[in-house]
């Protein structure tokens, strides 16, 4: 036995072990009494911050409790584009590039979010993995993933078409850059 405790390796072996037991995937046929519960999707403008963490762990104190008292647990992660953010972070590069948007077009402009996207999403998920969090991680989301978007986009145009949201002109809260 080591003379000093080293968490990390023995974090990162009983994490590996749930997953590969499948310890926080749900069973959809399952017949026991259902806990879903989606992980408000952390910004990709970034890493993990303290608020993130607490929500975390709250969330995953639920989850575990269910589970231990016999319900069938759904946790959904994932991450968020963070538009308005990840825009501004974007464009902060450009300019320190001596460019912008404008100049290097949508398309570029697209392809350099993706890249951030593919950068800080890897980073905030194994944050949230290393701190434990029992999520179904085989359910992972972003909310720009195209089924995402496309369930996002029919379920406001049938809200529009009964009524229930409307276009109008009213005040809004809009980044005045």
């Amino acid at each position: 036995m080591k003379a000093v405790y080293e968490p990390e390796e023995t974090e990162r072996r009983w994490r590996r072990r749930w997953e590969e037991l499948g310890l926080g995937v749900a069973d959809p046929d399952s017949a026991k009494p259902s806990f879903s519960i989606a992980l408000p999707p952390p910004n990709i403008t970034g890493s993990l911050h303290l608020g993130h963490a607490l929500n975390a762990v709250v969330q995953d104190a639920l989850c575990r409790f269910h589970r231990m008292s016999g319900f069938e647990v759904c946790w959904v992660p994932g991450t968020d584009h963070a538009a308005i953010a990840t825009q501004n972070v974007i464009e902060r590069q450009l300019a320190d590039e001596g460019s912008s948007k404008e100049e290097i077009g949508r398309e570029a402009f697209d392809l350099r979010v993706e890249e951030w996207y593919r950068t800080y999403q890897g980073r905030i998920v194994e944050q949230l993995r290393r701190m434990g969090a029992s999520c179904d991680w085989t359910r992972e989301r972003f909310t720009l993933d195209a089924a995402y978007v496309r369930v996002i986009r029919t379920a406001f145009r049938s809200l529009y078409e009964q009524g229930l949201i409307y276009r109008g002109p009213r005040i809004v809260n809009w980044c005045p850059r």
